[in-house]
């Protein structure tokens, strides 16, 4: 008689390692990719890598409304997969898809909005300069961005997390080596600096959505779910995305607003205070990813187990999550303490790049604040995810909102007004991300979110899907 081994318990560390792997490597990977673009930057010129990240990070801010929106058909596949209802992932799927293309001609509209910002920022006029041409370029090929949003959640919100992450590596080692050709000149390609690099990313970021969208295309997605057969809009499934994905978009949009306006307050502090704290959250990074992977495999979780109406095996998720990401926070910010200068010379490893001397005695307090919010920053990148996955998302954008913009943008004012420097900024930072923590974890432990209905549940007395295709597949593998 053969020995089965026991089913994964659900929620528990097996089943979200499973998740959550391939999107943290996906992550990781994306990590990387921006590390190495900021990296050929810094060692481009000492303005490329002031500019890059506050056109970087302002051209996100302009996109992530649309991206968050698009995207929240993801939950919605979550959601229908744990009910079994195969068909209403595409149809989820195809309303993300609508909603991201008509957001192409909205983000087109705000790149004079977003040269403004820029002007009226301070900056140096050189600085200016760079930083227009890398924002322009991403502006104009943003549709790829709120597009792969809503064509990847189809992947991961079925828990096939592995497609996304072998789609995801393919289009940042594309974008890697675009970046190298395009910003030195090297391979027959032209030298084009920080334009290069904005040209490599727009490039890199059809690659993903390209794969992804061929797969769901394919006979064998069609087969299981009729992914050609529901490309009109339904309206009434739109109109639930956008009341449930609207406020998720705002929320995303009003913590990326509020972190790019300190970018830019930080940046009229001078070109070393602002080149130490570029580099000290190009490095954040590789915390920062990783973490959102997990939020995002947490929201996955906690979607699946609400639709299939376990709400207890979604808050065992939420827990087992966080776990595991105060346990990668732990390694990462011990880096952090105990290699500073190792971090900071890799920015200033060539010629022509930055003198990391004058740059690591601020540095070393930065990245130690780092390491310090790290752990309390995990509890509000894996709760807010769980909080999304459940449809809670009226109160995360309220919450984040408030917190942002009623208590650490008016202290970052009052800071800079006072004549505070960039490490007096960032403590006020830490302080903001501590706070917001335990606001999350005050609701998720309320239970509020439980009793939240995203998705339409068939009408009395109306067959139910079959289970196989809900979340009984997460444990048997089927």
């Amino acid at each position: 008689m053969t020995a089965h081994a026991p089913l994964p318990q659900p929620g528990g560390y097996r089943e979200t390692l499973r998740v959550a792997m391939p999107l943290i490597l996906s992550m990781a990977s994306f990590t990387m990719m921006q590390f190495a673009d900021r990296l050929f930057l810094a060692w481009y010129d000492e303005i490329s890598i002031q500019a890059a990240l506050p056109a970087g990070i302002l051209s996100f801010t302009l996109i992530c409304l649309f991206m968050s929106l698009a995207g929240y058909a993801g939950t919605f596949v979550s959601q229908y997969h744990g009910a079994g209802d195969a068909v209403g992932c595409s149809r989820a799927t195809v309303q993300g898809v609508w909603l991201a293309l008509a957001s192409w001609p909205l983000m087109l509209a705000l790149i004079p909005v977003g040269l403004l910002i820029l002007r009226v920022s301070g900056h140096p006029p050189a600085v200016y300069e760079a930083e227009r041409t890398y924002f322009t370029m991403l502006m104009l090929g943003s549709v790829t961005v709120p597009y792969g949003a809503a064509i990847t959640g189809f992947f991961t919100g079925r828990g096939d997390t592995m497609t996304n992450m072998w789609a995801t590596l393919a289009a940042n080692a594309v974008n890697v080596a675009l970046d190298y050709a395009l910003i030195f000149g090297v391979w027959g390609c032209p030298r084009l600096g920080i334009r290069g690099a904005a040209i490599a990313t727009v490039i890199g970021g059809t690659v993903q959505p390209a794969i992804l969208t061929a797969l769901y295309l394919g006979r064998r997605l069609h087969a299981s779910h009729a992914t050609r057969s529901h490309w009109r809009p339904d309206w009434r499934l739109m109109g639930r995305l956008v009341r449930f994905g609207m406020p998720s978009g705002l929320q995303i949009f009003s913590d990326v607003a509020s972190f790019t306006l300190f970018v830019l307050l930080t940046g009229r502090l001078g070109g070393e205070a602002l080149a130490a704290s570029n580099i000290a959250f190009s490095i954040n990074n590789l915390a920062f990813m990783p973490l959102l992977g997990m939020g995002h495999a947490t929201s996955i979780l906690v979607g699946q187990y609400q639709g299939a109406r376990r709400s207890d095996v979604a808050e065992r998720a939420g827990w087992t999550a966080l776990k595991v990401a105060w346990i990668y926070m732990a390694v990462i910010g011990l880096s952090f303490v105990l290699l500073p200068e190792q971090y900071y010379a890799l920015f200033g490893a060539r010629r022509g790049g930055i003198d990391t001397a004058a740059l690591v005695p601020i540095g070393r307090w930065l990245l130690l604040m780092m390491a310090g919010w790290g752990v309390l920053d995990a509890i509000n990148l894996v709760m807010s995810g769980a909080l999304r996955g459940a449809g809670d998302t009226r109160f995360v954008m309220v919450y984040f909102s408030a917190m942002a913009w009623l208590l650490w943008l008016p202290g970052e004012f009052l800071i800079l007004r006072a004549g505070g420097g960039i490490l007096a900024a960032w403590f006020w930072l830490m302080v903001y991300v501590i706070v917001l923590s335990f606001g999350l974890l005050w609701r998720w432990r309320g239970g509020r979110w439980k009793s939240i209905e995203v998705i339409e549940r068939p009408a009395v007395g109306a067959p139910l899907p079959p289970p196989h295709a809900g979340a009984e597949a997460l444990l048997t593998g089927e």
